[in-house]
């Protein structure tokens, strides 16, 4: 027959340290709510951002609409509208102005989009996002 082999616990048993008893659920709670905040803000700049960026498409792509040959600027401010509230909301699309402007001495068509910053909840900064289109009319 094989001999059985046992293991043996080398060195007197230790007491059991009740002082430590818990600190895992506390390590767990702190580090999880400090996780919860720090993707709560991405998510909100990563909205924010989407917001922007779909904004400023809106704005390029009204004023290049306004530009063509048989449009007005009246049609640029409509265009940039349809794109924002087809992509975002109304509630974006709410203040869309166009103007004349010169950039770099060139006469270009400017449509200018002030909009709400978005929220997540009741986080995040308050205040509104103005962003501008530009294209050169033509001469």
């Amino acid at each position: 027959m094989a001999p059985l082999l046992r293991l043996v616990r080398a060195g007197p048993e230790e007491p059991h340290d009740d002082g430590e008893r818990g600190a895992a659920v506390v390590d767990f709670v702190l580090i999880g709510g400090l996780l919860t905040v720090i993707f709560v803000a991405i998510l909100q700049l990563t909205l924010v951002l989407h917001v922007r960026n779909t904004l400023i498409d809106a704005a390029s792509s009204g004023a290049r609409y306004g530009t063509l040959a048989d449009r007005r600027p009246a049609d640029a401010a409509t265009r940039a509208r349809e794109l924002i509230e087809g992509s975002l909301s109304e509630a974006y699309a709410s203040d869309v102005s166009v103007g004349e402007s010169t950039v770099g001495g060139v006469r270009t068509l400017e449509v200018v989009i002030r909009a709400p910053l978005p929220v997540v909840g009741l986080l995040g900064p308050a205040g509104t996002l103005e962003v501008r289109g530009h294209a050169a009319l033509p001469t």
